[in-house]
């Protein structure tokens, strides 16, 4: 019954995340878009209200006409709307999701042995949550030590790059690599968050207070919430594919995986960086060139080697022979005790109502052992597939 509910948690965690998620990405892609695509005004009571840009669009069988104005404008509207809930609820439900699936089976899978042997679950998840805090302290100390700089953007960017590049490297060398890949990802994530609550809504709740006691706003804060802004625009493709990768074990469990998520969230950056210049009026084709050729070789670099064709079986195996299989390779996360994703193969008839899933994770996409933890090897994978093909038969 633990398990249950504890998918159900999940499932809801998940859908909650994916809801708010779509809600702030959207609210950034559109601002990003609209900061990009307004023009200067023309009419002069626009101006003297210190309009600084304006753009007209038609959506839903009406028209609408947003305004910017430069810094703020002269008298506070009655009615103003402020888009951070749903950056604080997509970090919250992502956390909560996180301390869920991995924290809570940290032994499973954020720690493989293989990679690093944690000497306790409680070291491991410490040393997560360190690793979440530390991306936004270094990356924040880079924005405000050389964001104001000259050239600052391009110094922050790089540095930015350099940091993400080692972090990604650690995480690769003491997580699991399906727990590294989403660690990176919610590091990044955290920086997003945390520049709109740390950030961008105190310049904000700044730049009103002055004008509620008559002074004039400080330029310094809507310049410093828009670098954020854009800065939080880059991070999106690369946290959404670092998300998404916990289904691709080719990529998390490779070789190299540290380098194969760098150079996918470097073309999820080109990628964005396209867009971005796109809403401007400039068609740089040369980034989506260079992302693509990125994402190609990648996918190159990591295809299979032709293997050996493991020699064919004379006849089906019996349950009998398939039995230690299970016992050695399965048994240990799925059993009386202990049921991942609600499965228990700890009988004849369980086995049998899961041999679906038993042919599916563990020979077809081979996401089964976990990181390969229980070192099943080829010939019995595919005893399992001609035990299966052949109707799946126990006693």
């Amino acid at each position: 019954m633990d398990a249950y509910l504890l998918d159900w948690l999940n499932l809801l965690l998940r859908w909650l995340h994916v809801i708010v998620g779509i809600a702030w990405i959207g609210a950034s892609f559109y601002f990003v878009w609209l900061d990009n695509s307004l023009v200067k005004p023309t009419d002069p009571a626009l101006k003297e209200k210190g309009v600084d840009g304006e753009l007209w669009a038609v959506h839903g069988g009406g028209f609408y006409n947003p305004q910017k104005y430069m810094i703020a404008p002269k008298a506070l509207p009655e009615h103003l709307h402020w888009f951070y809930w749903e950056s604080y609820w997509t970090w919250m439900s992502g956390f909560a999701l996180f301390v869920t699936l991995y924290l809570f089976n940290a032994q499973t899978f954020l720690i493989d042995k293989n990679v690093y042997a944690w000497g306790s679950s409680g070291a491991a998840i410490a040393a997560s949550l360190v690793y979440l805090v530390m991306g936004w302290v270094v990356y924040d100390a880079i924005c405000r030590f050389f964001g104001q700089k000259k050239n600052g953007d391009a110094i922050v960017g790089v540095l930015v790059f350099v940091y993400v590049i080692a972090a990604t490297y650690i995480a690769c060398h003491f997580f699991a690599g399906r727990a590294a890949f989403l660690l990176t990802g919610a590091m990044l994530a955290t920086a997003m968050s945390a520049n709109v609550f740390m950030v961008i809504i105190p310049g904000q709740k700044k730049t009103i207070a002055a004008m509620k006691a008559g002074l004039p706003p400080d330029p310094a804060h809507p310049m410093r919430a828009k670098q954020r802004s854009v800065h939080n625009t880059y991070f999106t493709l690369p946290v959404l594919f670092a998300m998404l990768s916990n289904h691709y074990s080719f990529a998390y469990s490779a070789k190299y995986n540290w380098l194969v998520l760098v150079l996918i969230m470097l073309a999820g950056a080109l990628i964005r960086q396209f867009f971005v210049l796109k809403h401007k009026g400039r068609w740089e084709y040369k980034y989506w060139a260079i992302a693509s050729a990125i994402l190609i070789g990648v996918a190159i670099w990591l295809a299979p080697a032709p293997t050996k064709p493991v020699a064919a079986l004379a006849k089906a195996p019996t349950y009998t022979e398939i039995k230690p299989i299970i016992e050695a390779r399965c048994a240990m996360c799925h059993n009386a005790n202990v049921q991942m994703k609600n499965v228990a193969l700890h009988t004849p008839e369980l086995l049998a109502q899961h041999a679906q899933n038993v042919y599916q994770q563990a020979v077809v996409t081979r996401a089964m052992p976990m990181n390969n933890s229980t070192q099943i090897t080829e010939e019995e994978r595919a005893q399992l597939a001609a035990w299966f093909k052949a109707g799946a038969k126990t006693p």
